[in-house]
């Protein structure tokens, strides 16, 4: 015969009996204020500690500045004595002065009056033919060089004429003067007028 199972029964029993009575303990001390009491028992006291606040290092104070020297006061130099001459004024003297006498003036200039510009007569080549060598001075080798003045008018024809210098020959002179008398001149100008004037024209013979 076993007695194992009313054994375990009667421990079960037992612990439940035991578990209801500690609830309702437990339920009863809630109500009265015990589990107040029992924490403020069971919670330690709070403890406060004052923390200091930590101040930064403060910097070395500078030293102080050094005492200020007086410089001393430069020595005393007598100042140099200067001797100054007053220059002794003489009285001015007064010294008469001729006055100068005034530049003469220039002598009158008169200005000459403007002279009126002439032109000479001049024969036109291309109009005179060649005067002819006359048969007997040729046969008598006559040659030489005369110097004839003509005297021309305004139209520039020959108006007269006049040996200046004659050649030698007479027949030479008279054949140059006739047939110069045919040539064509540009008339004299004064102040660009056409006016009469001689022209003196110099011809010279000589046998080819």
């Amino acid at each position: 015969m076993s007695y194992a199972h009313p054994r375990s029964q009667n421990r079960r029993l037992t612990g439940l009996v035991v578990t209801v009575a500690l609830h309702i303990v437990l339920i009863y001390a809630l109500i009265h204020g015990l589990a107040r009491k029992i924490v403020e028992i069971v919670t330690p006291p709070l403890e406060t500690k004052i923390i200091e606040e930590i101040k930064p290092p403060q910097p070395d104070k500078p030293p102080p500045p050094p005492p200020k020297l007086l410089t001393p006061p430069p020595p005393f130099i007598p100042p140099p004595e200067v001797n100054i001459q007053v220059p002794i004024q003489q009285a001015p003297t007064i010294t008469a002065v001729a006055p100068t006498p005034p530049p003469a003036p220039a002598p009158f200039v008169p200005t000459p009056a403007p002279q009126p510009v002439r032109t000479a007569p001049v024969v036109q080549a291309a109009s005179c033919d060649k005067p002819e060598y006359p048969p007997a001075s040729r046969r008598a080798n006559e040659t030489g060089t005369v110097l004839l003045n003509f005297l021309i008018d305004e139209k520039g024809k020959v108006l007269d004429s006049k040996i200046e210098r004659s050649s030698g020959s007479r027949r030479l002179d008279d054949a140059a003067r006739a047939g110069l008398e045919l040539c064509k001149f540009q008339p004299a100008t004064v102040d660009g007028r056409a006016t009469r004037a001689w022209a003196r024209i110099e011809y010279v013979w000589r046998l080819e």
